[in-house]
């Protein structure tokens, strides 16, 4: 079955990916939280969004849009004005889900949720809760705060995973109305307005691949090209907020809303892949924004967004640790928009840049249990700190929020998850993310055995090589390992520099290649002009950024006070710890304080932080003078 993004065969693409039911994760660390989700997580999504009134909130509008003299009133609506895309994102997660595997309990959900959305939308294919219930038929009379083409985008995209779990079904229907609702209502012909928050540009994208009909691809590439002429403000938000002040193709860093940003720029990539005129104004524009947003408004755990006000990107180099916002949201856009970067360009930036988020500022945002989320993902937590918001951290991961966008995106993009591991070429499979796991790639197959990331090593065995078995296997190489070595099926060792390791043979059943990434302890610094951690240093292995938690400290030790006593790394000793956390590698050290107080601390993969009880933390530790 067809992953989320399916380029056309006409798309300008360096890479491809495998459909979602080619790639299987076995066993490891993604394996088991792929499991969580399927077993915990999306049960508990669908008992959250009922309690939380989105089910009750389509059937409000299922009685307004069959009585439209009904007024019900603001008063009986349940929470902001966007909570069917909660909704939606759930549906999305349930259909990757089901074609992963089968099951006759999430596709009843899919269909009680479809037949709740079906007998809320309207005739002309419109349908939003809030506005039909609160508003009646008053609509788009706030598009810079009302996400009615956001709420379009994320129905869109649900429907478009069921389709290709379920095939022809109800829920694949309503999004088709839903899209040709909006192809008439605007764009050339219709309205000019413009949503205030992005995601509808993938949406259109994806169902125009899934289709083949061109008016999607035209309203996508309308809403990318009109964007940047400061039209939309409003709320007390000026167009930057919006990712409205500057035009996509002028943008040489994302700006505002950090969510709507990546999200802007993951749909102008898909429109351009599509395009080569628009290719041609806007790749040159992205790959500026996201070199840019790398080098200086990117966290070290890969999280974006340094301001509570406006969820926004900062000044560059503005990475206040313990008041990042880094919402979980805003990673799982940025992995969106390196994924159809990496397919576009086959440049091995992307592949690092996927990793570096989902093993850091993505998987954070949910607890080892499944049943906990952090909307909010802070490098450090002082002690004694006063919560002035339920997302903050201090208050550990939450059940669900007022404002629900997180726990449901966390969900889709790990029930996705397989798909991001491997692309292909006409003669090359390409493993660009490591798990244990089974890929098929036309007649080709492979194993793929490894521990990562806990361990570097990576076998993977050819099991069938298809055809007359010539072709090549392209392995990444991290930009973090400077010593890697590959292993061919005849013995021969070679160095393999950061970037793709690749072999070209002919292959055949039960053929080795082994990719060996050491993972010492490293020490890594900010650039000198991120003022707030000026004279620390971050810890980390392999793929992984490490925390320090006051749970893992001697009594006598603060985690607000630690300090390194020397910037050596060969002072930091990995351990193996089955029993903590699941099974991970900690890192121990020595540590001192000002005071003169000295000990060993013991620090933690930073997505593994706050599972056991909830205290200070950080990142960054400062080296003694």
């Amino acid at each position: 079955m067809l992953g989320p993004v399916v380029p056309t065969s006409r798309a300008s693409c360096a890479t491809r990916p495998l459909p979602l039911t080619d790639v299987r994760i076995t066993h490891g660390f993604w394996a088991d939280r792929q499991r969580t989700n399927r077993e915990v997580s999306i049960p508990i999504g669908s008992r959250r969004l009922r309690d939380a009134g989105n089910l009750e909130n389509l059937e409000l509008a299922a009685e307004q849009a069959a009585d439209h003299s009904r007024v019900t009133g603001p008063e009986a609506y349940h929470g902001p004005v966007f909570m069917d895309s909660d909704v939606y994102k759930w549906l999305e997660a349930v259909s990757w889900e089901h074609a992963r595997e089968a099951s006759p309990t999430l596709s009843s959900e899919v269909d009680l949720f479809s037949k709740a959305l079906a007998d809320a939308q309207e005739a002309d294919g419109y349908l939003n809760s809030y506005v039909q219930v609160v508003r009646g038929d008053n609509r788009y009379r706030d598009l810079a705060m009302g996400h009615e083409h956001y709420c379009f985008g994320h129905l869109i995209q649900a429907a478009v995973a069921a389709h290709r779990a379920f095939g022809d079904c109800l829920l694949w229907q309503v999004g088709l109305r839903a899209a040709d609702h909006l192809t008439e209502a605007f764009g050339p012909g219709g309205s000019d307005g413009l949503d205030g928050h992005p995601v509808v540009e993938m949406a259109l994208v994806e169902l125009y691949r899934e289709t083949g009909e061109r008016r999607y691809l035209d309203l996508a590439e309308h809403f990318v090209t009109a964007r940047g002429r400061s039209t939309i403000q409003g709320h007390g938000r000026e167009p930057i907020y919006f990712s409205d002040r500057v035009p996509v193709r002028d943008t040489t860093s994302p700006e505002g809303h950090a969510v709507r940003a990546v999200y802007l720029a993951a749909g102008a990539s898909d429109a351009a892949a599509e395009d080569p005129t628009l290719a041609a104004e806007l790749d040159d524009a992205l790959e500026r924004q996201w070199a840019s947003m790398v080098a200086t408004k990117q966290y070290v755990t890969g999280g974006l967004g340094s301001r509570w006000d406006g969820e926004a990107f900062g000044d560059p180099y503005e990475l206040p640790p313990d008041v990042a916002y880094a919402e979980t949201c805003a990673s799982i856009g940025a992995m969106q928009w390196a994924w159809r970067r990496l397919l576009a360009t086959g440049d091995v930036q992307y592949a690092d840049a996927m990793e570096h988020i989902l093993l850091n500022g993505f998987v954070s945002g949910v607890s080892l249990s499944g049943e906990e989320f952090f909307y909010v993902n802070a490098l450090q937590v002082r002690a004694d700190a006063v919560p002035q918001d339920h997302r903050h951290p201090v208050n550990g991961r939450q059940k669900w929020f007022h404002v629900a966008c997180c726990p449901p995106n966390v969900m889709r993009t790990l029930a996705q998850l397989g798909g991001y591991l491997a692309t292909t070429g006409d003669e090359e499979l390409v493993l660009q993310q490591y798990a244990a796991a089974t890929i098929r790639a036309g007649g080709r197959a492979v194993t793929v055995e490894t521990d990562y990331p806990w361990d570097g090593r990576v076998v993977v065995t050819v099991d069938d090589p298809g055809g007359d078995g010539r072709w090549t296997l392209s392995l990444r190489v991290p930009s973090w390992c400077a010593e890697a070595t590959l292993t061919a099926p005849d013995g021969e060792v070679t160095r393999a520099a950061p970037g793709y390791a690749f072999l070209t043979r002919r292959w055949r059943p039960g053929d080795r290649l082994v990719l060996d990434l050491p993972m010492p302890v490293r020490l890594s610094a900010a650039h000198p002009r991120v003022d707030a951690v000026r004279g620390c240093r971050a810890i980390a292995r392999g793929p992984l950024v490490y925390a320090v938690e006051q749970v893992d400290l001697p009594d006598r030790m603060l985690v607000d006070d630690l300090q390194l006593p020397a910037d050596d790394p060969a002072r930091l000793h990995a351990e193996e710890r089955p029993d903590l956390l699941g099974g991970c590698v900690v890192v121990t050290g020595d540590a001192v304080s000002p005071d003169g107080t000295s000990g060993r601390f013991t620090a933690v993969p930073y997505c593994l932080w706050a599972n056991r009880e909830v205290g200070p933390m950080r990142v960054w530790l400062p080296v003694t003078a």
